[in-house]
């Protein structure tokens, strides 16, 4: 328990109070302190029925309470002036019976423990606060912390992960099976000459496993697995970095064999010189202090360091070489059978009903990483719970993906028949304009229900697993972005600020194309962008002095691009301008089409009942094979 800590201060206070209580006299039975004048006008009114004086103390007997106590004990500063004073009248009250008996003790000789004891107790009470002292300095003092690595020794929640966890990385587990079997038999290794890579380096996407994959490793090779972050390492005190690092090289190599996993490494793996601090600044030094810390391993310390990143381009070179980080191994995006893998995985523990594929969810879910993948049946189980129903169906699961993409449902909100229409326009834009492009990604969902920041929504997703995108495929893109606003500009005759984002995204396209994969002929096969930002790793001399004499032309060339998707764009509109119509009304009158409807639409054909699975039909094959634009 967290309170543990404050019993030790605990039980020194209370000893404090009782020594402190005990030398003071707190729980004596002493009365109020009487001065020497009213002592004496208690003898001469004759209420003293007898006393006793013992050195200094005088203890009387009277006849009339003070204050509710009848025995009342004072200090005499000098008792023998009290007694020579007041003889006769003690004389004269003992005969005549008023005073019953009274005693002078006579004064005790000096001893040692009068004085030993007042000494011992300070003593007691500077050697408890001292000890209390260095127990807060040892334990809760950051000062005396900060050369520790804040290192979490084992996993954070306690449970063992193996690579039967982990779904969806076939190749990557099979790369990192070579670790856990050293870590498991070095001998075998070491004997025949071979030395297993002294550093892994997981480089992917943020989502795609890579801390997971790394305590999978922990698990299969069942060794100890410190975990740190990069920016756990760097304050603003100097050197405060290099000690932690020694630190946990430190407590690695006591543990060995063990794992030493640095998540976000380019906190404090960036490529030194690119500051303005120089060779002086905090993050090269601990830089520097890792570079030698990982150089610097025996061969059979058996300590192996993983590390993970998603921006391995602005990392140092040297951090990189053979001898440090040997590997990298690519944790990309999951493909569609490691999609359903990882489905099934996050589908335990959770309740699906029977009409939940998650073959079928895994096909339309391309591009998702695991932890999108994770959060789709959170959110999904989310909604089910909350409206009370025993197991997550395919409509949960459908609600969960809009969430994820474009946010909740505001359906409350009320909207002017004029912004309905401009929206069912807009949208109807979208999604004709995409129909009739080849190589476009299919329509799956048509919505003028407000969601997130936005009035409307036009999803589609691809039908595949494709990451290379073709100079046709990326101008179609463009032109279906720029649906919206060209079917605002024809069937209404005015344009809105619906279509800035669409806008935003379709000049990154263009640009991209023109500026940084070469696909515009004036300007030829040349990159112009190389994708780089000061203070991340480059010196600002990087930038290419070219750009500058370019730019103009590339302004024009981006804008000749979107302006021939514009004008495509707008005789696909023209042409089809009554399914447009058709479209836009349907969904002024019902709020949202399914792809499946509006495919059927499109061909002419009965729309049919509305289906609930919008996201996840499984339709949408492409109709012929693409052609390139001229």
């Amino acid at each position: 328990m967290k309170n543990r800590r404050f019993i030790p201060m605990i039980i020194y206070v209370a000893v404090l109070v009782l020594v402190f209580s005990w030398t003071t006299g707190l729980f004596s039975q002493k009365s109020a302190t009487l001065s020497y004048s009213q002592v004496v006008d208690l003898f001469r009114a004759e209420q003293v029925k007898s006393f006793v004086v013992e050195d200094q103390t005088i203890t009387m007997e009277l006849y009339t309470p003070i204050s509710g106590k009848s025995s009342v004990t004072t200090t005499l500063a000098d008792p023998q002036s009290f007694r020579l004073e007041m003889n006769d009248l003690l004389k004269s009250q003992r005969e005549s019976g008023v005073l019953q008996g009274y005693d002078f003790v006579p004064q005790k000789g000096f001893s040692a423990s009068e004085l030993i004891f007042p000494l011992l107790t300070v003593g007691v009470i500077l050697l408890l606060l001292w000890a209390m002292f260095m127990g807060r300095m040892n334990n809760s003092n950051p000062m005396s912390n900060f050369g520790k690595a804040r290192t979490v020794l084992g996993v954070p929640d306690g449970k063992k992960v193996t690579f039967a966890d982990v779904a969806g990385a076939d190749e990557e587990k099979e790369e990192l099976r070579e670790v856990v079997d050293f870590l498991r038999a070095p001998e075998k290794y070491t004997e025949i000459g071979a030395r297993i890579p002294h550093g892994l380096l997981l480089v992917g996407p943020p989502g795609t496993g890579k801390t997971l994959l790394a305590r999978a490793v922990a698990g299969e090779a069942d060794v100890q697995f410190l975990s740190i972050s990069g920016s756990d390492f760097v304050e603003m005190y100097v050197g405060v970095g290099a000690s932690r690092v020694r630190d946990l090289f430190d407590q690695a190599k006591k543990v060995a064999p063990a794992i030493i996993f640095i998540d976000e490494i380019d906190a404090v793996g960036r490529k030194r010189g690119s500051g303005l601090g120089g060779g002086h600044d905090e993050k090269e030094q601990t830089l520097n202090q890792l570079l030698v810390e990982m150089d610097g391993f025996g061969r059979t310390e058996g300590v192996i360091v993983m590390a993970a990143t998603n921006r391995p381009d602005i990392l140092d070179p040297a951090l990189l070489r053979p001898g440090r980080f040997d590997r990298q191994i690519h944790v990309g995006v999951p493909d569609v059978k490691g999609r359903e893998e990882i489905l099934k995985v996050h589908a335990r523990g959770k309740k699906l009903s029977e009409d939940v594929n998650l073959r079928t969810v895994a096909r339309s879910t391309s591009g998702f990483t695991g932890a999108d993948l994770s959060n789709l049946l959170n959110e999904a189980a989310i909604l089910a719970a909350r409206d009370s129903r025993a197991a997550v169906n395919m409509e949960d699961m459908n609600e969960a993906m809009m969430k994820i993409l474009a946010g909740p449902a505001k359906k409350s909100r009320v909207q002017s028949r004029r912004d309905l229409k401009t929206t069912a326009i807009h949208e109807s834009g979208h999604a004709v304009a995409m129909y009739y492009l080849p190589t476009h990604d299919p329509v799956r969902h048509i919505s003028i229900v407000p969601r997130g920041s936005s009035l409307g929504a036009t999803w589609y997703l691809p039908k595949d697993d494709s990451s290379n995108l073709t100079r046709n495929e990326m101008y179609e893109q463009i032109v279906g972005l720029l649906g919206g606003r060209v079917a605002e500009d024809v069937f209404l005759g005015d344009i809105s600020v619906g279509a800035s984002n669409d806008i935003d995204r379709a000049t990154k396209l263009a640009k991209d194309m023109v500026a940084r994969y070469g696909m515009c002929e004036r300007l030829g096969t040349v990159s112009y962008l190389d994708g780089g930002e000061v203070f991340i790793g480059r010196d600002y001399q990087t930038s290419k002095s070219s750009f500058e004499k370019v730019a103009g032309t590339i302004d024009e060339e981006v804008k000749s691009l979107i302006d021939r998707a514009y004008d495509h764009c707008r005789k696909i509109l023209t042409d089809h301008a009554d399914k447009l119509r058709e479209l836009s009304d349907y969904l002024l009158a019902n709020e949202s089409i399914s792809g499946e409807q509006f495919a059927r639409m499109m061909e002419g054909k009965e729309l049919g009942e509305a289906t609930q699975t919008v996201l996840f039909d499984g339709f949408g094959e492409p109709r012929e094979e693409p052609k390139d634009q001229e």
